[in-house]
């Protein structure tokens, strides 16, 4: 898809949408906007973009004030229209909007990946479960899988890099992300009205949709939850070929945020698996040791990007 050109939002107008997009990634997704600030300035506004673009979307499929899924639907489908709208030129007044419109255009980003993602959204409204794993798969190719490939270009590649299998990866992660989500809030999920889990899992493990509401999770919810969790460390390793590909200055960002969302897999195991009645935390200590260790090869990496940008050809 060929966007055309236009003038667009002012200036004003987008240094406050990114400013609203940072401010979002910094309440909502902590051990992510923590490892955002690992990547060189230039490019942390635009991740923090398709950040404030994702949650708001998933906000509005899960606004809890009473609203009906037809209400939530029509709200949905405005919302995607006005992006819609402002990817083909039109003024757009969202708070939002501008940032990931002017991000898609900076970086030429894939706008089906975007579609698949809406897509998924929408099906938040109606599908309350999933019969299989790979039921569940087709709904986290749009809504995990798509903005793993969001992000590549705003990364970048290392002039080695294998675009087909950085893109596999990056898919990867994306699973591994979700899948994490859904293991760590199987309770609030729960409460509404949705089991991302696998019915056949479920069936398999002789777990009922009611013991996932209980007070504590029984022997066979913590099989269930085991299970799940080797299955997302397996899209954790899927992914890692891919890190190496990436930009030496993306590459330590990406690197924190795996290991701090594996960690909420460690957390889920530390608890043995009741975690039906509250979600785990990796603990602030941890997150920062984490980020501590790669920050000194975060600020090199992104010294040497400098440097090489500013080289003259045929200089020394």
């Amino acid at each position: 898809m060929v966007l055309p050109r236009t003038d667009g939002p002012t200036r004003a107008m987008l240094v406050d949408a990114y400013a609203r997009c940072r401010e979002i990634n910094r309440c909502y997704g902590r051990s992510y906007y923590l490892a955002t600030r690992l990547l060189p300035m230039h490019k942390r506004p635009h991740v923090h973009a398709l950040y404030g673009f994702t949650r708001r979307t998933d906000e509005i499929v899960d606004e809890d004030n009473g609203s009906s899924a037809g209400e939530r639907a029509g709200r949905l489908q405005t919302w995607s229209a006005a992006f819609y709208a402002g990817l083909s030129g039109a003024p757009v007044t969202d708070p939002v909007l501008p940032a990931v419109v002017h991000t898609i255009r900076t970086y030429g980003l894939e706008v089906e990946d975007f579609d698949r993602f809406l897509r998924s959204m929408a099906t938040d409204l109606t599908v309350t479960s999933y019969p299989t794993y790979d039921d569940l798969l087709r709904y986290m190719d749009g809504s995990a899988a798509a903005i793993g490939t969001m992000m590549l270009p705003i990364l970048g590649l290392a002039s080695s890099g294998d675009p087909a299998v950085a893109r596999e990866s990056a898919r990867q992660l994306g699973l591994a992300f979700q899948l994490t989500n859904f293991i760590r809030d199987v309770g609030e999920d729960l409460d509404r009205g949705r089991v991302y889990l696998p019915q056949a899992d479920l069936e398999r493990f002789g777990v009922r949709r009611a013991d996932l509401a209980a007070a504590r999770a029984t022997p066979q919810v913590a099989e269930l939850l085991a299970f799940q969790v080797d299955r997302a460390r397996a899209h954790y390793r899927a992914a890692q070929p891919g890190i190496d590909l990436l930009a030496p200055s993306s590459r330590p960002c990406i690197r924190v945020a795996t290991q701090l969302y594996g960690a909420i897999l460690d957390e889920v195991e530390r608890a043995r698996y009741q975690i039906l009645q509250g979600r785990v935390r990796v603990p602030r200590h941890r997150r920062l040791s984490v980020a501590g260790r790669h920050l000194i090869a975060a600020r090199a990496a992104t010294r040497a990007e400098r440097r090489v940008s500013v080289t003259i050809p045929g200089s020394p």
